[in-house]
């Protein structure tokens, strides 16, 4: 039913193939627009929207349950508990 397609990218102009399994995926979910963008520059416009396209940032904690080694993605306070992802899950 879908065959390969050949889009030409918005950002780098470069063409790539919108596939005719990616076709049926888009139609599945009711997506009615093709893409516009290649593989490579949706990745690098997904890591510019997380910050500069760096890792996230941890922090080290000791966890509130264990006492164990916890790292969190953010400044862990006094006032609040931090947990290690075993004792996270405990607490979920």
């Amino acid at each position: 039913m879908y065959q390969d397609k050949e889009l030409v990218c918005r950002d780098c102009g470069e063409s790539f193939i919108f596939t005719a399994g990616e076709q049926e995926f888009y139609a599945e979910r009711g997506f009615q627009n093709e893409p516009v963008r290649c593989k490579p520059c949706r990745d690098a416009r997904k890591a510019n929207r997380r910050g500069d396209g760096a890792r996230r940032e941890m922090y080290d904690a000791v966890c509130a349950d264990c006492g164990g080694p916890a790292r969190v993605p953010f400044v862990p306070r006094d006032d609040r508990p931090v947990y290690c992802s075993d004792c996270y899950q405990n607490h979920r």
